[in-house]
Order: structure tokens, then C-alpha cells, then sequence
């Protein structure tokens, strides 16, 4: 009897132990295969906005005999590329500088124009991000933190009514930091960060995993 009882446990041991391999091959495949899904389907997502921003007309994949994907990136990269070093000619200058003042007359185009403009300018400002602009804020409850981006001091009427010094804060969404929340702390309640603006990027789209440092 013990004979036979003994060799039920090496059956039950050598099937908990397959049981576990194939489990850990499952995680594993789980975790390789996150990224690259991932990764491709923000690629997709990439095609398929730049598929609409160029015109169907000039688009190059109606005149080839067959479709190459992700040409639409490359024009567009390269068009994004010629309109950054033709701005900062003398005539793109000018140009530039017609454009700013026709949305800057239009009514409703000039609220959001002018909001934009300043956001590029605040995240696109090398000097800026080199300084303290990433800070860690409570939220959204006391003893919880978020990684943010300090704007600018928020000299409005909001302070005033608070009768605080205020900052702009914005805290990124992950794993797409392009949205989030425009909060306002007091200036003493923002604790300032030594990472630069990459560094706290990565960290935010990799979930916290990265540690920011490239």
C-alpha cells in the first residue's frame, strides 16, 4: 500500500510542477507580448491619423500598387520637419507671424488658438523643463501622490478668492499622458522634483515602472 501511495505522490508532484512551468510560460508570454501589443496598437492608431491628415489626393498609397504601411508618418515627420526650419528663416518668420495675428482676430478660433500656443510653449520651453517644473501633489486624496507638471502661478481671480498663491498644476493620465487634470495647489503644498520632463514622461506612459532615468 505505501508502494502505490508513494508513487500517487509523484504523480501529483510532477503534475503540480508542469502546472507551474505552464504557468510560468503563460506570465512570461503575457509580459512579452503587453509591449509589443502595445506598441502596435498605438502604431495603428499613429497609421490611422495620419492616413487622415493627408489629403487622399496627394497621399502616395493610392498611387502605388501596393499600400506601405506607416508612409503616412514619414511624410508627415518629414512635412513637420520642413515647416520647423523654414519657420525659423526670416520669411517663415513673417509668415508665421500673419498667420498668429488672423487666428488671434477670429472670435472664437483666437480662445483656443491662444490657449494652445501657450501650452506648446509652456511644455516645448527647454529652459523650463530643465528647471523644477515637475512636481509630486496629494491627489486625489491626502496620502495619495501624482506626478504633475507645474504650468505657471496662477495669478487669476481663483487666487484671489482663495486669497492663496496658487499654481497650475497638470496631472497626466497613464498610459496616455495627452490628458489629465488642470489642478490648482498652493504653492506650499507642491513638492518639486529634480526629474527633467522626459524623464517624468517615461515614467508615467511605463506606468511607474520606469524609473525615468534614460
Amino acid at each position: 500500500m505505501w508502494y502505490f501511495q508513494v508513487l500517487n505522490n509523484g504523480k501529483t508532484e510532477k503534475k503540480k510542477s508542469i502546472s507551474l512551468i505552464l504557468r510560468n510560460y503563460f506570465i512570461t508570454g503575457v509580459v512579452v507580448l503587453i509591449p509589443i501589443g502595445f506598441t502596435l496598437y498605438l502604431s495603428r492608431i499613429l497609421i490611422g491619423i495620419s492616413s487622415k491628415v493627408i489629403p487622399e489626393n496627394i497621399n502616395p498609397n493610392n498611387y502605388l500598387p501596393f499600400e506601405i504601411p506607416g508612409l503616412e508618418i514619414i511624410i508627415s515627420i518629414i512635412f513637420i520637419t520642413i515647416v520647423g526650419g523654414l519657420s525659423l528663416s526670416f520669411l517663415g518668420k513673417r509668415i508665421l507671424k500673419l498667420i498668429d495675428d488672423l487666428f488671434k482676430r477670429i472670435p472664437v478660433l483666437r480662445t483656443i488658438y491662444s490657449a494652445i500656443v501657450q501650452m506648446t510653449e509652456t511644455f516645448s520651453n527647454k529652459d523650463q523643463n530643465d528647471k523644477k517644473s515637475v512636481v509630486l501633489v496629494e491627489y486625489p486624496r491626502k496620502g495619495v501622490w501624482a506626478v504633475g507638471f507645474a504650468t505657471k502661478e496662477n495669478k487669476s481671480e481663483m487666487a484671489e478668492k482663495t486669497n492663496k498663491k496658487l499654481i497650475n498644476v497638470f496631472v497626466p493620465t497613464t498610459p496616455n499622458p495627452t490628458s489629465g487634470f488642470l489642478l490648482m495647489f498652493p504653492i506650499d503644498e507642491v513638492i518639486y522634483l529634480n526629474m527633467t520632463f522626459e524623464e517624468a514622461s517615461k515614467f508615467i506612459v511605463s506606468a511607474g515602472t520606469s524609473t525615468g532615468k534614460s
